[in-house]
């Protein structure tokens, strides 16, 4: 066998003729919900979009990831905070599909039961579909099973991205680039400082018993066939992760592989102590299920102690999903860093820090930063201005008269300046 010429300590320079693709004005990279959003805003702003995503199914880690739930985006005291696009995809997700919205919120209006959070379930798979029939019938173009290898960069403009898929490698170039990869995959090779974060061990699939056939049966719900099945179990404050066992880095191959080959090994050995006649995997996460795995160092970063703090660049208000009361404001600098003028982001890797990080991350927040993201897009084209530099009061007028929600209402502050818990909350 003839011993392989190039070692390890190499590099090896490779020169390629990539066909150019000149078609877009916006380009979207990752499609889930932030990158879905994104798109959307972009195409009812009348620009031609394209949306590539790696996997073959839209929706991210709420669908293909498996965390299929709204988390609560109202305050805990019957008083909805989270609006626009927010209110477009929960009334898709659920359309054709099962839900648990509470009584009290089924009609999505500004108020509605105080004793129990707006929230619900939803199937995965039939959001998944539901997205890409959405976003095709509104003129966003897909291009699935993609991926993208790196930005042409130059200085710290974007002129195009290097694809690869069935097809083979090619250049595709915008006027605008908005990376939603949830992994800050395309800024952080464009140059852009990035804060990389570390996961605790939790990897879930959904699994159908015997039993759990005849509880769907019995209620007449087919929600009630699926129960979770975890091969890491820990939580988002890191309890039950394994002792001994790093954090990992949802942006390093080794460690990517490492924790989907443990995920599936504990999973597997917790199949085998149950009847194999009994229990089926249903349906498994294809994708890392990270939390904060990497995000931009924007020219804000939203701090834990910035609740019920006013921002006059907000480009939407939110609510901690875990506690009951706390409300914030998301400013447009967490979505772009000065001096890359036509490179944004939205959704996990919007700028962060610590429990912020967390608040800015889950699909109602991702969704709103998404929109904010496509709405920004537009109107740097329209009004040839670099992201950075975009007149914010324009993009909050849009923004408005799509119905988001900008500003928090002070009467909702707690006297104490406080908070209360989540108070019976799903765990995420």
């Amino acid at each position: 066998m003839k011993t392989p010429s190039i070692s390890q300590t190499q590099t090896v320079a490779i020169t390629e003729r990539l066909p150019v693709s000149t078609g877009h004005e916006v380009i979207v990279a990752g499609g889930g919900v932030a990158g879905a959003a994104a798109a959307l805003a972009a195409a009812r702003a009348g620009k031609r979009v394209l949306l590539i995503e790696k996997a073959t199914l839209l929706g991210g880690l709420s669908t293909i990831g498996l965390v299929n739930w709204f988390v609560p985006m109202c305050n805990g005291r019957g008083r909805k905070i989270m609006s626009g696009m927010v209110d477009e995809f929960v009334r898709l997700a659920t359309r054709d599909s099962y839900d648990t919205i509470p009584e009290g919120w089924r009609d999505g209006g500004a108020t509605g039961n105080p004793e129990v959070r707006y929230t619900t379930l939803f199937s995965p798979q039939i959001f998944a579909y539901t997205l890409a029939e959405y976003l095709s019938s509104a003129g966003v173009e897909l291009m699935f099973d993609t991926i993208v290898t790196r930005p042409l960069m130059n200085g710290k403009h974007c002129d195009g991205l290097i694809v690869e898929n069935k097809s083979g490698r090619s250049i595709l170039t915008a006027e605008i680039f908005i990376d939603t990869t949830g992994d800050a995959d395309i800024l952080r090779r464009a140059g852009m400082p990035v804060v990389i974060g570390r996961n605790y061990f939790t990897y879930t699939g959904m699994e159908i018993t015997l039993e759990s056939c005849r509880r769907a049966v019995e209620h007449g719900d087919i929600r009630f066939v699926y129960q979770v099945l975890a091969g890491g179990e820990a939580t988002l404050y890191g309890d039950h992760h394994p002792e001994n066992l790093k954090k990992f880095n949802a942006t390093d191959a080794a460690d990517v592989t490492e924790y989907l080959l443990l995920g599936q090994k504990r999973m597997l050995e917790k199949l085998r102590t149950t009847d194999r006649h009994t229990r089926d995997i249903c349906t498994p996460a294809t994708m890392m299920q990270s939390r904060t795995s990497c995000r931009i160092d924007g020219d804000y970063t939203l701090q834990e102690q910035d609740h019920y703090r006013h921002f006059p660049d907000s480009v939407g208000a939110i609510c901690d999903f875990d506690r009951r009361d706390y409300l914030y404001e998301v400013p447009y600098r967490t979505l772009v860093r000065s001096g890359y003028d036509n490179l944004i982001t939205a959704g996990r890797c919007a700028s962060g820090n610590g429990y912020a990080w967390d608040v800015l991350r889950v699909i109602p927040p991702a969704i709103l930063t998404g929109q904010a993201a496509g709405s920004a897009a537009a109107l740097a084209i329209d009004q040839h201005s670099p992201l950075p530099e975009l007149k914010v009061a324009d993009l909050q007028t849009v923004l408005q008269e799509n119905q988001v929600n900008l500003h928090f209402d002070d009467s909702l502050i707690p006297r104490d300046g406080g908070g209360g818990s989540n108070e019976g909350g799903e765990p995420i």
